[in-house]
């Protein structure tokens, strides 16, 4: 069997404008590596879940994520705020 590919989802949520977050950009190999060279570029924190990017991988670009994936992305903005936190410190 061949090895799996990377792959990457940007997210979006800003609670002024957002009913939910969205997929902003999603892509594997090459494409993934490029989204997370853009994220670090901008000193976008990265949550790395193989098994959470396939599930985002089947939702469409611009849209809001379902409600069934709601808690796991509070999972997810809950490490960002922390790092961003944490940065803000440094």
């Amino acid at each position: 069997m061949g090895e799996q590919r990377k792959k990457a989802v940007a997210l979006r949520y800003d609670q002024e404008v957002d009913n939910a977050p969205k997929i902003v950009a999603a892509g594997q190999g090459h494409l993934a590596e490029q989204i997370l060279r853009v994220a670090e570029e901008k000193s976008v924190p990265v949550y790395e879940d193989p098994v959470l990017a396939e599930m985002l991988a089947h939702v469409a670009i611009g849209e809001e994520l379902p409600p069934e994936l709601y808690s796991i992305i509070a999972e997810v903005l809950v490490f960002v705020h922390s790092v961003d936190k944490q940065n803000r410190k440094s």
